[in-house]
């Protein structure tokens, strides 16, 4: 295929990316702006699904900013149902953030609500609902420009990755918690899972040399990967049965930016052969790096350049489930080219995600050199039988303002958990025993067994939720806060 032969390059904002903007010049809306919630009807596999949208007046969904300027939106409720959106990426102040009582009341039925706050610097970032309506397709793109991103010759291509179900959230969560997710064979238990290990590495906690990107971990049933059976993957709200095609020109440069919107399924994305980055200056810049998939788990973000080749092409862009054989994407095509059939499933499983590219990455911006002023060690637990999650300690980390945490987090159960933190971003500093000037990110995945150590400062006070990116985990436990400044002398 032609995109076998791309010049590729990417710049992994690792924490950095919206299905919208599929156009080489895309500008940010004026301040003010409305941001509606309300209801759309798609067609997944030939039927009629029935999910929320959030998108402007205009009916494009998502925001686009300009960076240091000002996030000035009203917030408009027109579904039926109460909710609250979430600006994952953006640092808010914590009455801004967009969790249900944390401090902010729930959005009811026909409210609206004025934000304001600086945006901050430039990025891939995303909002979304902080409640089972995520699951209903309650996201978008929230990207924000620089001034150098909109000078650049190049197309911006917006994927927002999604799992979808006929049924609602709330019968997926039932079925979960009663054993009956539609798997057979459920390995439970930190007992088991401590002991698969130690068959399988001769040693417990952390795997310092263990890499899994490419093959299944042996003994580990696909429960362990996917806890629920979707009857759909989206790229851009569509299959592969009926993808997304943009078109492009020949020797364009492209911009991929891509956001795992997913609420219980990581990807690979598969762009081909092997690449190399283009270096840009942002604020979630990474050393430059060469590899050919990506692995991109729940909440987080990649973007990705790529130089077209000048003859008549095209060129899927391919999200691989974990350890399974379905996929969604996109293609990219010129005006001239067919563009052909793909399957929804592959001929061979996707790869599991590890943290060997974790390891990899290096900030080109890292944080300043600073002692830790605070250190705290949480554990995530997890029974899959129960289906209970949990970090312990539960009770809310509390720290001073303006001070640097290290805050190490060992995942002590049998599934992985990409860990957000909420209005900060922190720089990951050791991987699996591995010290690293690693990413800048907001979100970061730890795989079964593994221990990673992120550090922030704490600028920004508040009561800010440490939780798993995968939906159904934080809505059964597996959330904390750290809390500073005013929300610490409330509690």
């Amino acid at each position: 295929m032609y995109r076998r032969q791309f010049l590729k390059t990417l710049a992994a904002g690792a924490a950095a990316v919206s299905p919208v903007l599929n156009s080489t010049h895309a500008f940010a809306n004026p301040a003010p702006v409305d941001l509606i919630i309300g209801k759309r009807t798609l067609d997944v596999n030939g039927k009629a699904a029935t999910v929320f949208g959030l998108a402007d007046r205009s009916g494009r969904p998502g925001l686009v900013l300009d960076a240091g300027s000002n996030f000035d939106v009203r917030l408009l409720n027109e579904s039926s149902e109460d909710t609250l959106i979430h600006w994952h990426g953006l640092t808010p102040p914590w009455n801004m953030d967009g969790v249900p009582e944390n401090p902010a009341a729930l959005l009811t039925a026909r409210e609206s609500r004025d934000y304001t706050f600086p945006v901050g610097p430039g990025g891939t970032h995303w909002m979304h609902a902080h409640t089972l309506q995520e699951q209903s397709l309650l996201a978008a793109p929230l990207i924000v420009r620089t001034a150098e991103d909109r000078a650049r010759d190049e197309q911006e291509v917006v994927i927002l990755l999604h799992d979808f179900s006929f049924k609602s959230p709330e019968e997926l969560l039932d079925a979960l918690k009663n054993g009956n997710s539609g798997h057979g064979g459920m390995q439970s238990g930190h007992q088991s899972m401590m002991q698969m290990m130690t068959n399988m590495q001769g040693h417990q906690m952390p795997m310092t040399g263990m890499s899994t990107m490419s093959m299944p971990m042996k003994g580990m049933s696909s429960t362990d990967l996917n806890d629920i059976e979707y009857d759909a993957y989206l790229a851009n709200d569509r299959t592969l049965d009926d993808p997304e095609v943009v078109r492009v020109e020949k020797s364009g440069r492209i911009r991929l930016r891509i956001i795992n919107g997913a609420t219980a399924t990581a990807f690979t994305i598969d762009i081909g052969q092997i690449f190399f980055f283009f270096k840009q200056k942002t604020a979630y810049e990474i050393v430059p790096l060469s590899a050919s998939r990506f692995p991109i788990s729940m909440g987080q973000r990649i973007d990705i350049r790529l130089q077209l080749p000048a003859h008549t092409g095209s060129y899927p862009i391919l999200a691989l489930r974990e350890g399974a054989r379905e996929r969604t994407g996109i293609i990219l095509a010129t005006s001239d080219a067919a563009v052909e059939k793909l399957a929804a499933k592959a001929s061979e499983a996707g790869p599991v995600l590890d943290l060997g590219m974790e390891r990899q990455f290096r900030a080109a911006a890292p944080l300043p050199a600073r002692s830790p002023d605070h250190q705290y060690t949480v554990t995530l637990t997890g029974d899959m039988a129960a289906y209970a999650w949990g970090i312990d300690p539960s009770a809310p980390l509390r720290v001073s303002q303006n001070k640097r945490v290290r805050l190490t987090m060992r995942n002590m159960s049998m599934m992985a958990h990409p860990m957000h933190l909420h209005g900060h971003h922190f720089q990951v500093v050791r991987a699996n025993g591995q010290d690293i000037g690693g990413a800048v990110r907001d979100t970061v995945l730890l795989t079964p067994m593994a221990e990673v150590a992120v550090e922030f400062d704490t600028v920004n006070p508040g009561r800010w939720p440490l939780h798993c990116h995968h939906l159904y985990h934080m809505a059964t436990g597996m959330m904390t806060y750290i809390t500073y400044g005013e929300a610490r002398r409330g509690e």
